[in-house]
């Protein structure tokens, strides 16, 4: 399949369950390319170490990716305890070492309260974060090491799945912007033997658990062809459940299209709404105010 590459308009959201080893665009890369997909884009990387839920966005569906990588998301994280490293993960270089003897379960369960409910993080040096029209990976491969402003994130809840040797399995559910690899090294820290991430999986995004691995795609598109494929696609409006609903009739739809602003009394609790024309389809993302206003966020391609 797809031994000819013939580029098409292709809308919605394919759940893939990114391999280990890889780099997300990569991920991505393979999948517009199965889809035959114009335009694509993901809704926040993985690591080349970690596997899990990587929602792929395909043509318009793109438009809305940064909504989507606004969600919660819950991963299973496996922290090595004893040692920390260069990227706080298996891919660094070892920074220090120290005894796991006398970490027991019990002395785990009692500091892990003190990461759970809203908390301030320092970003890894190792991240796609910019400071001063920098990303702070390329910094850090150059030796560097620059003062990052702690950032607010809420983890909801952290769990312990099992804690072998010196092996410690989380299953953490979180808010937008968490870096597991900063939670891994400031628990290993909590505990006084330093900790790095050596497994990650991303299990959830929003509402999203169920996944589909690239081979098991690439056997659908074999046996039944790009339409196939499509039957998997997530329609954009059903990635979006978080925001109510507004139904509008033609002339206002019309206006809303041509970016005018509509005034619409009592339609939704204040904030993003998801727009539907007299005929009940989807066309973009707007914004209801108190004042009664509603604006245009984000639409979707007139025909």
């Amino acid at each position: 399949m797809n031994k000819r590459y013939i580029a098409r308009d292709v809308d919605g959201i394919v759940l893939l369950n990114k391999p280990f080893g890889i780099s997300s665009n990569a991920a991505l890369q393979q999948i517009k390319h199965l889809y035959q997909a114009r335009k694509a884009g993901h809704t926040g990387s993985l690591d080349n170490l970690a596997t899990g839920l990587l929602p792929v966005c395909l043509g318009e569906a793109t438009k809305f990716s940064s909504f989507l990588l606004d969600a919660d998301k819950a991963y299973r994280a496996e922290c090595t305890l004893g040692a920390t490293t260069t990227t706080a993960d298996a891919e660094g270089e070892v920074l220090s070492t120290a005894s796991t003897e006398g970490i027991t379960l019990d002395k785990i369960m009692a500091v892990l309260p003190q990461f759970t409910g809203k908390i301030l993080q320092v970003p890894p040096m190792y991240s796609a974060l910019k400071q001063q029209g920098q990303t702070l990976y390329k910094l850090a491969r150059q030796g560097k090491t620059v003062e990052r402003a702690a950032r607010p994130v809420t983890i909801y809840s952290i769990e312990v799945e099992s804690f072998v040797e010196n092996r410690l399995t989380l299953q953490v559910s979180c808010s937008k912007g968490t870096y597991i690899r900063t939670l891994a090294e400031d628990i290993g820290h909590a505990l006084g033997c330093g900790a790095f991430i050596s497994a990650l999986h991303r299990v959830r995004v929003g509402d999203y658990q169920n996944m589909f691995t690239y081979p098991s795609l690439v056997e659908l598109g074999t046996q039944g062809g790009l339409p196939a494929l499509d039957t998997l696609l997530i329609p954009i409006a059903e990635a979006l459940p978080r925001f109510p609903e507004v139904h509008l009739n033609e002339t206002m739809s019309t206006a809303l299209k041509h970016g005018q602003v509509v005034i619409l009394p009592k339609a939704a609790p204040e904030g993003l709404v998801r727009l539907f024309d007299a005929e009940a389809n989807f066309f973009g993302l707007g914004e209801y105010h108190a004042t009664g206003k509603l604006t245009v966020k984000r639409l979707l391609q007139q025909a």
